[in-house]
C-alpha cells in the first residue's frame, strides 16, 4: 500500500493517513487480519512525528476498522455486518456533503453515479 501524504493539504495529516488506510481495505490493499507496521516505523516511513500515526491508528480503532492490541500493534478488523450506531455516524458524517453536491447544482442521478463510479474506482484496483 502507497500512502502519499501532501503536506501543502488543509487536510491534516493524521486524516489524511487515516483516509488513505480506509481506502486500501476498501480495494483490497490491505485484507482483515493483516497488520499494520507500527507506529515508530510507519512514522519514520512516512517522514511524520509518531503522534501522527497514532492519532490515525485511534482515530481508525474508533472507527472499528482496526483493533490495537498493546504489544503486538495494529490488526486490521474483520468485515462484519454494520452496526446501527455506525451507519448513522456514516450518514452524518456523508449528509453535508450530499447537500454541498445538491446546493451547488449536482442531480440526485448524477450524485449517484458519482458514487457509483467512486465505488467501482475502488473495487477495480
Amino acid at each position: 500500500m502507497i500512502i502519499q501524504i501532501d503536506t501543502e493539504s488543509d487536510i491534516p495529516i493524521y486524516t489524511q493517513l487515516t483516509n488513505q488506510i480506509i481506502e486500501g481495505i476498501a480495494r483490497g490493499d490491505i485484507q482483515p487480519g493483516h497488520s499494520l507496521p507500527s507506529v515508530r516505523a510507519f512514522a519514520a516511513d512516512l517522514g511524520v512525528n509518531m503522534h501522527t500515526v497514532n492519532k490515525s491508528y485511534h482515530e481508525l480503532e474508533k472507527k472499528g476498522v482496526i483493533k490495537i492490541v498493546p504489544k503486538s500493534g495494529a490488526m486490521i478488523s474483520p468485515i462484519d455486518n454494520i452496526n446501527n450506531e455506525t451507519k448513522q455516524r456514516i450518514i452524518s458524517e456523508l449528509k453535508p456533503h450530499l447537500a454541498e453536491a445538491l446546493v451547488l447544482g449536482m442531480g440526485k442521478e448524477e450524485i449517484k453515479s458519482l458514487i457509483n463510479t467512486i465505488i467501482g474506482e475502488m473495487k477495480e484496483r
